[in-house]
């Protein structure tokens, strides 16, 4: 175990002493609670009637000590509310300890604590809780960080990002307001399911473990399974699985899944991410852009009672209808180039032009992809769905009706980031085997992104799909603008991060020291002098070392006896 500060100590022996008055501090049995903190203060005021026995419960984050009397900040799963504790209230007969010793002393901010009591309002005009009972739920064995309020300005914020991230659960205790993200992506998720629920579409779960990773042009990530001795993929998309399911016959199915790309990470990029997919039977992409503007209108007005909403320094207005303009016209409106018609050599030829960064594996998807991610994007800021993109970008896309060139897609870009993608689908066999041996001549030339051939998927189509319209939407992406998140770990509440460096715990660090006849109770006191090993122990000052131990044991409250010279000289000797 890693070496303890000076309150992880303290607070350590706190349970100790807990346990010695036979208060169990991790008790089993069930805790009524009838009450929540915003419910008390919402509806007290109005009807002073209410909330006269109550049972609440949750976390100590400030207390006010004031002899035979004290004040509690109490922050429960829906807010904070003040508590008034009186010794002689909770302590009715002569024995004091549960307000003097436990209460005063043994408690903590961080402790977990249910209260009985009444609703009041104090002379200062504050909602509280007259406590009448109070019961040790929880012992907290670390302390949290103190962020401080004043007049509306925040002091001593925990606000570095490795470590909210990384320590979620501290985030959410010390700032209200990140939890209110996750409550919010939660309402998202629920009216869109809502909204597809009520149009009589059906949701599905399909496989996260594949043996071809289809549906998307991306670098996966691959495992192993010891009972098939074969490799499998995470699933980088479900669109292949959900497409069979309407061969199947169902009219409309939909998955909010985890996918898995083994790709970059930056500010809108996880490793792994939440996607909706939807596919829906005899629908073509000009009506699953009506769908998806009404059904974001429907999430905005949900959220915040308006369609308007801050997006990144941006007021977005998500009120349907939304603009629609074609790929090729908005590179051909930014650059002056009309990439269509153009080989692979005249895009070459044009991204040099325009300043393009190109690599060798692309073809001409990417190429022109890549001038559009370059001289457009980042324009599109109101909701804007851009449409009819090139066949060669499209490898599971319908051929334009009126272009054969082109393909039935749509991608919609929001504040100058992609939010959607959607396809009147290819539903023809013969064509989607075609497309996908042109991506296996793109994997033959280094590009590690290409698709898969997935020839169960063909045999699918072979059986026959009804015309189909499909469009997936990264949910991530989405809270992040519907709430304004700058960073993608901001609405991901366990984010991918590097693993921690731990320092050395104290048995690897000391086991050199107890092999010297130092007795285990001592290592973490030597510890806290600075000696970590043996080496260390000889090479310090005995005199100094020795009387520092003495007080050290003493600070830190340790139920050791006291250190003897001759035992700390044997320690020492050759």
């Amino acid at each position: 175990m890693a070496e303890l500060t000076e309150q992880e100590q303290i607070r350590r022996n706190s349970l100790a002493e807990l346990k010695n008055l036979g208060i169990n501090p991790y008790p089993a049995a069930l805790y009524e609670v009838n009450a929540k903190s915003s419910e008390i203060l919402e509806k007290f005021p109005q009807d002073n009637s209410l909330f006269q026995n109550i049972s609440i419960a949750g976390r100590i984050m400030s207390r006010r000590i004031m002899g035979a009397a004290s004040f509690v900040e109490l922050q429960d799963s829906y807010g904070r509310i003040q508590l008034y504790i009186k010794r002689d209230e909770i302590c009715p007969g002569e024995d004091k300890t549960l307000y003097n010793t436990v209460f005063k002393r043994l408690l903590d901010i961080g402790d977990i604590i249910g209260v009985t009591g009444y609703v009041f309002v104090t002379q200062m005009g504050e909602t509280s809780i007259h406590v009448k009972s109070l019961t040790v739920l929880s012992k907290s064995l670390r302390p949290l960080p103190i962020v401080k309020e004043k007049d509306g300005v925040v002091y001593d914020a925990f606000s570095d990002p490795e470590l909210r991230y990384r320590q979620r659960y501290v985030d959410l205790i010390v700032n209200p307001q990140v939890r209110e993200t996750f409550v919010q992506r939660a309402q998202i998720v629920n009216t869109m399911r809502n909204y597809f629920n009520e149009q009589g579409y059906l949701e599905v779960d399909t496989p996260v473990l594949q043996s071809i990773p289809g549906g998307a042009a991306a670098r996966p990530f691959v495992t192993h399974h010891n009972a098939l001795d074969i490799d499998l993929y995470l699933r980088i998309a479900n669109e292949l699985y959900l497409k069979r399911l309407i061969v199947g016959g169902f009219a409309g199915v939909y998955e909010f899944s985890r996918n898995f790309r083994n790709e970059g990470m930056d500010r809108t990029h996880n490793p792994e991410f939440t996607c909706m997919e939807i596919y829906v039977a005899y629908k073509d992409y000009n009506w699953m852009m009506r769908f998806v503007e009404t059904m974001l209108e429907r999430i905005a007005m949900e959220l915040h009672g308006t369609t308007k909403v801050n997006v990144w320094g941006n007021e977005i207005n998500f009120k349907a209808p939304f603009r629609r303009a074609p790929m090729i016209e908005l590179i051909k409106e930014e650059t002056g180039v009309d990439v269509s018609g153009m080989d692979e050599d005249q895009l070459r030829e044009a991204c040099a032009k325009l300043g393009v960064e190109t690599d060798a594996t692309m073809g001409k998807g990417k190429l022109i992809d890549a001038i559009f991610g370059e001289k457009c994007e980042g324009k599109l800021i109101q909701p804007t769905f851009v449409t009819d993109y090139p066949i060669e970008m499209s490898p599971l896309c319908k051929r334009h009706r009126d272009n054969s060139e082109l393909t039935e897609r749509f991608e919609l870009f929001v504040c100058g980031k992609e939010l959607a993608n959607a396809y009147s689908e290819l539903n023809d066999p013969i064509d989607q085997l075609g497309r996908f041996q042109e991506q296996l001549r793109l994997s033959e030339k280094g590009d590690d992104e290409a698709m898969f051939i997935d020839m169960d998927f063909v045999r699918a189509l072979e059986y026959g799909m009804p015309p189909t319209s499909g469009m997936g939407i990264g949910i991530d992406r989405l809270v992040m603008m519907m709430t304004g998140a700058q960073s993608i770990q901001d609405v991901l509440l366990f984010p991918q991060m590097k693993p921690e460096v731990h320092e050395k715990n104290v048995e690897e660090e000391g086991s050199d020291l107890t092999a010297h006849g130092v007795d285990e109770g001592w290592v973490p006191v030597l510890q806290k002098a600075g000696v970590k090993n043996y080496e260390q122990l000889k090479a310090a000052n005995p005199n100094k070392l020795f009387n520092d131990l003495g007080g050290l044991r003493k600070k830190m409250k340790l139920d050791i006896p006291a250190l003897k010279r001759e035992q700390f000289d044997e320690w020492i000797k050759d």
